[in-house]
């Protein structure tokens, strides 16, 4: 019972953060997604609305509410990527078939009180087979989005769940991130094995402020490899997660909202937190801040273009979407200006 009201109150401080410093609209950008094969197309997220640009930034579409509260994660289906799904806070799952202009709920079988969806992970080749993280737990789609199963079976401990990632080569391999630490799943979400050593000991874990998982990536040159970033720091580990070792203690803030990594040069990986932007070139040794144009350093989102690993995006808590076509050495604002869309 006490870990679960720690999980509550870390949720709740998850909650707040894309809240703060965002007394104006699109101030803050809480999810990006990027087209798999087409630069151009992105769609941002923020406190107020959902957009779409067609020509890198340059210009974008304020889609009209589709949802009765506010998104809190966006994702394209990497095989038919005029699909998109939003993620909301106390609404659920809306799903776009054709690029945003039309959304339905696509909720039967999640929990009525499914109240914040942080993550939607596809399968590599069967993109109708979606993992969710929710504050209820991890859900299972086999049909895009049709019909949810719930699967925690293993996650006696939590009900948070606030990342999900999947083993590329071997997509039945999944991570889960909660508010109780890390698990892994070996059989595609039927069962899960906590795997916290190193991470956090468990008597910690039931004090009064537990280690929450924010984000979670794989290296897809070596899956073995695992890295969470955390309420309390950056984590790797060599062997699926069997052991885990705290890197990148010199960052300048514990707190890690974001990762990427460098899908062909796994020494290379971002992080993104409170202080901003950190780049790390010798697999997190060493790190340098990478925030040059950034004006709000509190860092919400971040995402790099699969096709151009020097292409990234970095959405902000207090001054909106940024853009770095160097690997993060500068940045520019790229403003979310947009009338709405014809809902016809």
């Amino acid at each position: 019972m006490r870990l679960l009201n720690t999980a509550r109150t870390l949720a709740l401080i998850t909650l707040l953060i894309p809240v703060l410093g965002c007394q104006k609209e699109s101030e803050s950008v809480v999810s990006i997604a990027l087209h798999p094969t087409n630069a151009n197309i992105l769609y941002v997220a923020t406190n107020d609305a959902v957009y779409k640009s067609r020509d890198g930034g340059g210009t974008w579409e304020r889609f009209p509410s589709f949802s009765a509260r506010r998104v809190t994660t966006l994702a394209i289906d990497p095989l038919l990527p005029a699909t998109i799904y939003a993620g909301t806070m106390g609404d659920a799952v809306y799903k776009s078939p054709d690029g945003g202009q039309h959304w339905l709920p696509h909720n039967v079988g999640l929990k009525e009180h499914v109240s914040f969806v942080n993550q939607f992970v596809f399968h590599p080749t069967v993109s109708e087979k979606i993992y969710i993280a929710t504050t209820v737990g991890a859900f299972y789609t086999k049909d895009a989005g049709r019909e949810w199963e719930e699967r925690m079976n293993g996650m006696k401990e939590v009900h948070i769940v606030t990342a999900i990632a999947m083993n590329p080569k071997a997509p039945t391999t999944l991570y889960g991130g909660t508010t109780g630490g890390m698990y892994r799943s070996e059989d595609g979400s039927m069962s899960w094995k906590r795997i916290n050593n190193g991470l956090i000991p468990e008597s910690e874990l039931m004090a009064s402020m537990a280690l929450g998982v924010n984000a979670i990536e794989i290296d897809r040159m070596n899956p073995d490899t695992v890295y969470a970033g955390t309420t309390k720091g950056l984590f790797r580990s060599t062997n699926k997660g069997e052991q885990w070792e705290r890197i990148g203690e010199s960052l300048p803030d514990a707190f890690i909202s974001s990762i990427l990594l460098h899908p062909t040069e796994p020494s290379q990986l971002y992080v993104g937190g409170p202080k901003g932007v950190w780049k790390s070139s010798d697999s997190g040794k060493t790190w340098q801040a990478v925030n040059q144009g950034i004006t709000t350093l509190n860092i919400r989102a971040l995402a790099m273009n699969p096709k151009n690993p020097q292409l990234l995006y970095a959405g902000t808590n207090g001054s909106g979407l940024y853009r770095s076509t160097d690997a993060g050495a500068t940045w520019a604002a790229v403003p979310l200006t947009a009338a709405p869309v014809s809902s016809q």
